[in-house]
């Protein structure tokens, strides 16, 4: 509710500054109100070296150049910055016009819900998204009336796919004498090799979203495609108390216990996780593909290497985030341009060779060896059905949830009966 009311007390003030601001003109004759030239507001959390932020930047350039007679006003907000505040913001006349979010029920489908977000199912047939993206691409975009993603009206836009994977810093195996994995066992050889020589193998962020990707995959090692539907999309019963779930929490205290995670994982950033295995502290981190233009850009002093997570048939993924136009946006004719131009060939193609996944590109000009590594990976688990979407996805508040609950089981502050009962209690009732 408080949330509700400051919603309503900024749209009241907004409401309030704008009649003050009429009054004169009203009093005067017919003014134009508009004293400048169109402002177009636009917000996503990419970092200006990873993938998506160049080709958004580029995108960006070329709106202007179509648009010159209006004004881009971009902010670089933080991922937590705009899953936090999101409700807020779209509730109020701070809005911006477009913006990139969370794709999935908790997210984007509860907004879409709650009416924050615009219908975009007649531009998506206008200018022929719905032609670009595959229907599996299209499941993210898609919203029923209830907010379940993958049927229903389009409130979102995605341009680039994504999936979770594990990095590997090639030269930290190559000294220790330790392959790559390429199953489950050998991960775990490698795992104890590592902390028996005194490295800890396995950067995490326990504060933040990598600490449930890998929860995740442990799970996903033992799952199968009916039971992630039946958690993710509602097709069928889902409880955390099944084998599946109960073995990766187990996994990860039994991890932490023989040091291949370290204990400063728990209260660790994800952007911390990040910065440590770029500077070579840790020979694996297990996150996702928007590391990897970052990872081609930054990393100079050692050779690194991906792979799918070593033994699994399915994995964390699905299209990108979407960009959305909130419902209160004030130029949402400049936000199905800014859309478009994001899904041109070129744009797409920028953004491949940058390091991101590219839904429209050619692939004749995909030209980096490492960027098709990158593209393979995602290619495999589409081919093979193993796209499994992201943990936090079913159930409104599920994010906090799952890092907290991660964060009780690592401390020792839950046992694993306790922590599943915690996650199916939050789940049923968020569901």
């Amino acid at each position: 509710m408080k949330t509700l009311k400051y919603g309503a007390k900024v749209a009241l003030l907004a409401a309030a500054i704008a009649a003050i601001a009429v009054a004169p003109a009203m009093a005067g004759g017919s003014k134009d109100k508009q004293t400048g030239p169109r402002e177009f507001k636009i917000w996503h959390y990419e970092s200006d070296t990873g993938a998506m932020g160049v080709a958004w930047t580029e995108a960006m350039k070329q709106f202007q150049a179509k648009h010159p007679d209006v004004k881009i006003v971009y902010e670089n907000k933080g991922f937590e910055q705009i899953r936090q505040t999101a409700q807020m913001i779209l509730n109020s006349d701070e809005a911006p016009d477009v913006m990139e979010y969370n794709k999935g029920n908790a997210t984007a489908g509860l907004l879409s819900k709650q009416g924050l977000l615009a219908d975009l199912t007649a531009e998506a047939t206008a200018r022929g998204w719905d032609k670009v993206l595959s229907p599996s691409l299209q499941t993210t975009c898609r919203y029923s009336p209830d907010g379940v993603m993958g049927s229903g009206k389009w409130y979102g836009v995605t341009n680039y796919g994504e999936y979770v994977m594990v990095y590997y810093n090639k030269d930290m195996f190559k000294a220790a004498g330790i392959a790559i994995p390429t199953d489950f066992a050998s991960l775990e050889a490698a795992l104890a090799k590592f902390a028996a020589a005194g490295v800890t193998p396995l950067v995490l962020s326990g504060a933040e979203y990598p600490s449930q990707h890998l929860y995740y995959e442990l799970a996903l090692s033992k799952a199968d495609r009916a039971m992630i539907n039946a958690y993710e999309l509602y097709q069928g019963n889902f409880d955390f108390n099944n084998p599946a779930f109960t073995y990766a929490a187990d996994k990860m205290v039994e991890w932490l216990k023989k040091g291949y995670i370290g204990k400063d994982s728990v209260s660790m950033k994800a952007e911390d996780m990040g910065v440590a295995f770029e500077n070579g502290k840790s020979p694996i981190m297990v996150s996702g593909s928007w590391w990897y233009g970052r990872f081609m850009n930054e990393i100079k002093n050692f050779e690194w290497t991906i792979s799918l997570f070593p033994g699994n048939k399915m994995s964390p993924g699905s299209s990108g985030n979407i960009w959305v136009v909130p419902a209160k946006s004030k130029n949402k004719d400049l936000a199905y341009d800014f859309i478009s131009i994001t899904l041109q060939p070129d744009i797409q193609a920028l953004l491949g060779n940058a390091g991101g996944i590219p839904v429209a590109a050619d692939p004749a000009k995909i030209t980096d060896p490492k960027i098709k590594e990158l593209i393979g990976g995602f290619t495999k688990l589409n081919a093979e059905d193993g796209i499994a979407f992201y943990p936090d996805w079913p159930a409104a508040g599920f994010y906090d949830t799952l890092v907290s609950a991660i964060q009780d089981l690592l401390l020792g502050k839950k046992t694993t009966p306790q922590f599943l009962d915690y996650l199916n209690k939050a789940y049923q009732d968020g569901k």
